[in-house]
């Protein structure tokens, strides 16, 4: 286990408080009021060992870098804003059916639902 340090607090800070995935630009953003001077090598230092410890989770979208949230969170799906570009946690939404929906003799082993559109701050902005 690594030392708990004052960034590694205000990275897992920063995410928690987001409540949705950051990607790590973002992470250093968001922390940077908990942590002055905070850099970006140790943003992505700091990641590599949360996610090693199990502490946070990668969030990975198709041709985009990846996004961390918080590990240990229930079954749950993603929501892209299309303008913005940040992506939402939908939670306990789920394909309740998907069993039948498949073909004959195929079994589910695990399954990914990415849902895109325009977030509610950017509904409003024209």
């Amino acid at each position: 286990m690594q030392r708990d340090t004052s960034q590694r607090r205000a990275i897992r800070r920063a995410l928690d408080d987001a409540g949705r995935p950051l990607g790590a630009l973002e992470v250093l953003e968001a922390s940077k009021d908990f942590a002055p001077g905070l850099g970006i090598a140790t943003v992505y230092r700091n990641i590599k060992a949360l996610l090693k410890e199990g502490e946070i989770s990668e969030v990975a979208l198709p041709g985009e870098p990846p996004r961390y949230e918080a590990a240990g969170k229930d079954h749950h799906h993603h929501f892209r804003c299309e303008r913005c570009e940040k992506v939402y946690e939908l939670g306990g939404a789920c394909l309740s059916d998907l069993k039948n929906a498949l073909p004959r003799g195929f079994r589910v082993t695990s399954h990914e639902v990415l849902v895109h559109g325009v977030c509610a701050a950017c509904a409003h902005r024209k």
